[in-house]
């Protein structure tokens, strides 16, 4: 299989569905702009064109010397590295998001100041994102709906990457709501390893105590990180 098939890289080949993404960005000549993922660089005339500077970092070493062609973009920072390791200052993110670092990514961008982010991922994941509640939903729902505000914007056929992935992709836009904490994230992805469990006896494992036989699918979004709070403060 090759390497990057295999690490989840599938490379956007259509010119207007990437000139699609940045104008749904919004990017003004005020902003800086964080792309995590370079890949080819598709993306790359849009954003410098937009913006008042773009900080664009690849992991793939090999990819990232291809990317020298585009130097003579005097608003651009090109960052060879792990983009999720890092911590820049910018306004707005804008990727196509590998689904092997999908989740790692919402993670590592609720704990940021920003104002939106405009990220493609693979639809099975944007419906894990988006789950109504109930059983349905995973830790990730309940961080990313709390952490932003998450609207749908266009749906992207798997035809349009290099290789093709085997499910379609959606772009979505988040705009933030609340900042989340490390140790927020910690304790509710923790809640969730004990989700067949009320919440009194959830609340037993932390060593606290709640009189509650409610389980997590009953609680709000809001009410999962209050209890996650709470569970921090003991």
């Amino acid at each position: 299989m090759n390497r990057r098939h295999s690490l989840g890289q599938h490379f956007l080949i259509s010119e207007s569905i990437a000139k699609s993404i940045v104008d749904y960005a919004n990017i003004t000549k005020k902003d800086i702009v964080l792309e995590i993922g370079t890949g080819k660089g598709i993306l790359l005339p849009f954003l410098c064109s937009a913006a008042k500077k773009v900080i664009s970092v690849e992991t793939d070493r090999e990819l990232f010397t291809a990317l020298k062609k585009f130097s003579n973009f005097a608003n651009l920072e090109l960052i060879q590295g792990d983009g999720f390791k890092l911590d820049p200052k910018f306004t707005i993110l804008v990727s196509n998001l590998p689904y092997s670092e999908s989740r790692r990514a919402i993670e590592w961008l609720i704990q940021k100041k920003y104002s939106h982010a405009v990220i493609m991922v693979q639809k099975e994941f944007a419906e894990k994102l988006m789950a109504d509640g109930g059983k349905s939903r995973k830790a990730i729902t309940v961080l990313a709906n709390y952490g932003a505000k998450i609207e749908p914007l266009m749906d992207v056929k798997k035809s349009n990457f290099s290789p093709p992935p085997k499910v379609d992709s959606i772009v979505l836009r988040l705009i933030k709501t609340h900042q989340i904490p490390k140790v927020i994230i910690n304790t509710v992805n923790r809640l969730f390893s004990y989700r067949r469990k009320t919440i009194r006896n959830i609340c037993k494992e932390f060593g606290i105590s709640i009189d509650s036989n409610k389980r997590l699918e009953d609680l709000t979004n809001g009410e999962i990180i209050k209890l996650a709070k709470q569970i921090n403060k003991n």
